[in-house]
């Protein structure tokens, strides 16, 4: 039995089985497939290599035909999905705040001639190579609610399709817009709580990120280049007098703060030390107001008026040794709030290495639930699968705490509330009698007399070429040049 002694068809069951009824209101075409097929997602034995061969779990119900026709045909109530997502109880941080992390997963389609809005997606160590490389697939944007401690859960709460002609930033922005509105909505967010942090990684422009997503209650927190060049606080008049006598006019920015170049910091306005287990001495320190000087150019080249100074605290880490043995370089994380104490820094640098933790969803989803196993055309059958894929993953989290450990004789023991999402899932199959069940049975039907036997497919598939993202202007000029 995978059910804990002292669990049972009660409050372990309700929060799953409450989820599980408002999903399938969610599905608001070929919902029983759909619904049939989450379970099957979750009852499987093994990794989920080939959606066809989820078919023959005893859970579904419904032949192969069925399960096609689902996903190429199905629907699902996104917006209305988003907002039951919001509604669950979140996990939250040390210090009680909400902690959202942001990161954009590929799924690689190189042998997919026949499926639209393909990009090339920048990925690492492919086929045994170390080099980087371009990929051509689907990259997601997902958002997901982190925990505190050392763990590889966390909660999903949205993924969108990023096409050719979308600006990242952009849509990321309108999307965590998105989750904060239905959090607040959910009434997981009250007045007077802690400002939400949004996590990002360095392929997210920090300042901009903080300036899209201004009005909200959050606060951006995003890893900056290494070879980034910022500014100081702007001088007051009083200060610019004592240092320029001669007059002049006031600058709008102070002086240049090198990343690369120590002898540009000055004194530090919080420095901290810690002594963790994973990473041996941690020194952080952090200076106040570091904005960027930016210009008229590339993000910014359609922005009317006068350019904003966006001021947040800039953090040093360096860390003594890590997990894996490379060189520990340092990191740069920026935070849009202004005015941290020592106490504060720490919260933030060690908000922002819990964001590694979505990384192990990502391999959930990918080698367990098998979200990239599927040969799917269409990119509106990727997002359904990807939205099942979600709520198969929901349902794991929603039950870790009423399952035992079934574990392989070769594998450690766990306590119960330490469990691995692919470990709750392997007792999935034992906790779903106590589940409420949606579906209704399939009716009897015959299938149809197919293709005639002989006959050649008149209707060739269209095929589609890589698409690249939209080159934009990166100045002015380049933009009012005319076109030939």
């Amino acid at each position: 039995m995978s059910l804990l002694p002292g669990a049972g068809p009660g409050e372990a069951f309700v929060p799953a089985s409450r989820f599980r009824d408002d999903l399938f209101d969610c599905l608001t075409a070929r919902g029983d497939e759909l619904f049939e097929l989450v379970d099957a997602l979750l009852c499987a034995d093994g990794p989920v290599i080939s959606p066809v061969d989820l078919t023959l779990v005893a859970e579904h119900r419904r032949g192969h035909g069925a399960m096609c026709e689902a996903l190429n045909r199905g629907n699902v109530d996104v917006p209305r999905l988003r907002q039951v997502l919001a509604g669950l109880p979140m996990p939250r941080a040390a210090d009680g705040r909400l902690v959202l992390a942001v990161d954009v997963s590929n799924w690689l389609r190189p042998d997919a001639p026949t499926s639209a809005d393909r990009l090339f997606c920048h990925v690492y160590g492919r086929s045994g190579r170390s080099s980087d490389q371009f990929i051509p697939g689907w990259p997601y944007s997902f958002v997901a609610a982190l925990e505190s401690g050392r763990t590889s859960w966390c909660q999903l709460l949205d993924a969108v399709r990023l096409g050719p002609e979308d600006d990242v930033a952009e849509v990321t922005a309108a999307q965590v817009r998105r989750v904060v509105t239905d959090l607040i909505e959910m009434g997981r967010w009250h007045f007077g709580d802690r400002d939400i942090l949004i996590v990002f990684d360095a392929g997210y422009d920090a300042p901009r990120m903080a300036h899209l997503l201004d009005g909200l209650p959050i606060e951006v927190l995003g890893r900056m280049r290494s070879d980034r060049v910022m500014r100081r606080p702007t001088p007051s008049l009083k200060e610019y007098a004592l240092s320029y006598p001669q007059g002049g006019r006031p600058p709008k920015h102070g002086k240049e703060f090198r990343f690369a170049k120590p002898e540009t910091w000055g004194e530090p306005d919080a420095a901290t030390t810690q002594v963790t287990d994973r990473y041996g001495t941690a020194r952080a320190m952090a200076w106040d107001r570091i904005h960027p000087r930016l210009t008229t150019r590339s993000a910014w080249i359609d922005h009317t008026g006068e350019l904003p100074i966006i001021e947040g605290t800039l953090i040093r880490l360096q860390v003594h040794r890590l997990p894996g043995g490379g060189d520990p370089l340092p990191l740069w994380p920026w935070s849009s709030a202004t005015g941290l104490h020592s106490e504060d820094v720490d919260v933030r640098w060690q908000a922002f290495l819990r964001r590694f933790d979505l990384e192990h969803t990502f391999r959930l989803m990918k080698q367990t639930l098998g979200w990239t196993r599927p040969k799917l055309r269409t990119p509106e059958a990727g997002e359904r699968w990807t939205w099942l894929i979600i709520a198969a993953h929901t349902q794991i989290r929603l039950l870790r705490g009423a399952t035992a450990d079934l574990r392989r004789p070769w594998e450690k023991p766990a306590e119960p509330g330490r469990l691995t999402p692919a470990r709750v899932r392997r007792g999935f199959r034992n906790l779903r009698p106590h589940l409420h069940c949606p579906a209704r049975a399939p009716k009897p039907s015959t299938p149809g007399p197919g293709r005639p036997l002989g006959s050649k497919n008149r209707r060739p598939t269209t095929r589609y070429d890589v698409g690249k993202a939209v080159k934009r202007p990166e100045s002015i000029i380049e933009r009012n040049r005319p076109r030939p």
